[in-house]
């Protein structure tokens, strides 16, 4: 299990590298090992770093990482973290899935940072299991995997499975791991010398307030659009939501005119069609899924609205690289 005592010293960790992999999870990963051995003046842990093929990996931000070997050079005891990034799904290899599937059988703790749990779950090795991903690409693993529980919690320790949405929540993944291992104080320590405070539990928001978001602590307006965040696949009317708050009409459209300069209808579109664009980059659901599933009953209506506001059709939209967004933690 992650976070018991392992079955040698120094614990081996093997990191996963999957083309286009973002580099600050990997590295809040494996730092804190680091860090770890200094203050315990022991080595604790080791790790290294490896490819499907081992051959060097190009991050998302172009920095090309030396691993240190293939797959086949992974050993039988090490616990596993396959690192994700960008464009994850033109990066699940299918060497690394049965790797993968054959490393479950044997009973090796396997977890993963930031979109890497993409890759889990094409091997059916989070079946059963919570788990956790970058919340850009949480709409999209919800519809290519509804069986799965993903929490969009900062990182999930379930059994044998650990994963960490990205950022720098793989950081606090690792502090709760040396804290279980070796106490508390140690993983204080290492959360010092990063100045990392306070350590985060595992439950807490991957996102900022909502009020952060939008720039407003307006009690009405933060809850009429978390009434729009979660209600996107059947939109609700601008007489509902003002009614819920107990609003007229006009009073809800001077609101979002005062404080985010459109209207609702128009604030309630552009969430829609933010959806739609993470769903056709990260999924392999048809242009029409995409649009029923973010309250468009029309595929030319939503074709019409789409280029509108990003300057291209889904269609087009299907063959752009992701550049800024989908796994940017």
């Amino acid at each position: 299990m992650f976070g018991d005592k392992p079955q040698e010293w120094p614990q081996k960790f093997s990191f996963i590298m999957v083309p286009e992999f973002t580099m600050m999870p990997a590295t809040a990963a494996i730092e804190p090992l680091r860090l770890a051995n200094r203050c315990a003046e022991k080595p604790l842990y080791k790790w290294a770093m490896h490819s499907v093929d081992g051959k060097p990996v190009a991050a998302s931000n172009g920095i090309l990482a030396m691993v240190d070997g293939d797959l086949e050079q992974i050993g039988e005891h090490d616990t596993v973290i396959v690192c994700g990034g960008l464009n994850i799904q033109h990066h699940v290899d299918k060497r690394l899935v049965n790797w993968l599937r054959k490393a479950a059988r044997r009973g090796l703790d396997i977890g993963a940072v930031c979109t890497g749990a993409h890759v889990l779950a094409e091997a059916h090795i989070l079946d059963g299991y919570r788990c956790t991903i970058h919340w850009e690409n949480l709409p999209g693993f919800s519809e290519a995997f509804p069986e799965i529980e993903a929490t969009g919690g900062l990182f999930e320790i379930d059994r044998d499975r650990f994963t960490s949405a990205g950022g720098t929540s793989a950081l606090d993944m690792m502090l709760a791991l040396i804290a279980s291992q070796h106490g508390p104080d140690l993983a204080a320590n290492v959360a010092e010398l990063v100045l990392h405070s306070p350590i985060r539990h595992h439950s807490e928001h991957q996102r900022m307030s909502l009020p952060a978001r939008i720039g407003a602590r307006h009690p009405k307006l933060v809850g009429i659009i978390e009434e729009m965040e979660n209600n996107l696949e059947e939109p609700l009317s601008p007489s509902v939501l003002a009614r819920q708050a107990g609003l007229s009409a006009r009073q809800l459209e001077r609101l979002f005119r005062r404080y985010l300069d459109r209207s609702p209808k128009r604030y309630y579109l552009e969430l829609r069609l933010k959806k739609a664009r993470s769903l056709l980059l990260q999924t392999d659901l048809s242009v029409i899924n995409v649009a029923l599933a973010c309250g468009f009953s029309s595929p030319s209506h939503f074709s019409k609205c789409y280029r509108a506001f990003y300057g291209r059709t889904p269609y087009r939209e299907r063959g752009v690289p992701v550049l800024d967004a989908a796994g940017g933690g």
